[in-house]
């Protein structure tokens, strides 16, 4: 059994000022890792959307009055707040397990060797937005769930997902130019659909702002439009962006291109049929919570399949080459 080191003055004085270099100093992650911390990161963030549909759907949105304590006398929920004030206070406390996850991610990138500050800086992007949106849902509480604020916090949520899926997949990648596998009109085309698949999301927090679902049993706020008309046109853009997928996987055979944009195309087009299925059911069906939950958690899976055809039109081969780490890159990063 290998001896463990002494820590000296010094050592404990290097922990305080720069934690993060402490720690890439003595522990070298496997790859294997860095890819599972940066997985976590993106589910925990896939999961925050999906327990904050449950806060909206089950009328708990104000189940902590304020914040950002639960209430002006509590920090958490009582038991007189009922079940409305555990979901909501519950929702709060899975924040910390997403910033546990990104903290993880953020501490395998910096240990990583070859240091890689690409892959750091992403870890940090999630912190900051994290730390953003947290402020940004105090907010909508505060306004008594304002739709705009709400979509604006579902807006962040989506760009939360945008970071930690390009991470995940710069995990998995090296470090040099990245080399496109395919034409430059195929690489527009699939960023007609990113556009589209932006568009969708933003028209879907305008049929959740104007819908029945306004997150509180009490009078809430409305966005001033009828939510009927503006789901069918949410229909339409999920049309338009499952012809745009459509078309690209036809393209993609065409040019013979390489297997992984074509995996994800599948992959994407597979996702918008079953998200498509639940959009259709569940307006016929007067809304059912349980099925608009679903709908939110393909609305992450489906911007998650769109950015990864997006990264799978390149390739950035690994280096063996050692790139050296400024020592003071974790100080810059805790003030990034």
């Amino acid at each position: 059994m290998e001896r463990v080191p002494n820590v000296t003055r010094a050592d404990a004085v290097a922990a305080v000022r720069n934690p993060l270099a402490f720690i890439a100093e003595r522990w070298t992650p496997t790859p294997r890792t860095v890819q599972r911390a940066a997985l976590a990161a993106l589910v925990m963030s896939v999961v925050i959307v999906v327990t904050g549909g449950a806060v909206r759907l089950t009328g708990s949105g104000l189940g902590c009055p304020t914040w950002p304590k639960c209430t002006d006398d509590s920090l958490t929920a009582t038991s007189e707040m009922g079940v409305h004030g555990a979901i909501e206070f519950g929702n709060r406390l899975l924040t910390y397990v997403l910033c546990a996850a990104v903290g993880w991610a953020i501490v395998a990138a910096r240990s990583q060797k070859p240091y890689r500050r690409s892959l750091t800086r992403l870890g940090w992007a999630q912190f900051w937005v994290v730390m953003s949106n947290a402020v940004l849902g105090g907010i909508v509480v505060l306004v008594g769930l304002n739709p705009y604020t709400v979509a604006a916090h579902f807006v962040a949520t989506s760009a939360l997902i945008a970071v930690a899926t390009v991470m995940w997949q710069r995990t998995r990648e090296g470090d040099t130019a990245p080399r496109p596998l395919v034409g430059r009109s195929v690489q527009q085309l699939v960023w007609f659909l990113v556009a589209a698949s932006v568009l969708l999301i933003l028209v879907g927090t305008v049929v959740t702002g104007a819908g029945p679902h306004a997150g509180d049993s009490s009078e809430v706020e409305r966005m001033p439009v009828d939510w009927e008309s503006v789901s069918k046109v949410h229909a339409v853009l999920a049309w338009i962006v499952v012809s745009l997928t459509f078309a690209l996987w036809f393209v993609l055979k065409a040019v013979d291109a390489p297997e992984g944009p074509l995996h994800r195309t599948r992959d994407l087009f597979v996702i918008l049929l079953a998200q498509g299925v639940i959009g259709y059911v569940q307006y016929f069906t007067d809304l059912p919570e349980i099925l608009v939950g679903l709908h939110m958690l393909g609305s992450a899976l489906t911007w998650i399949a769109v950015l990864r055809v997006l990264l799978a039109l390149r390739e950035r081969p690994e280096t063996t080459v050692d790139q050296p780490g400024p020592a003071a890159e974790a100080t810059a990063g805790s003030r990034a």
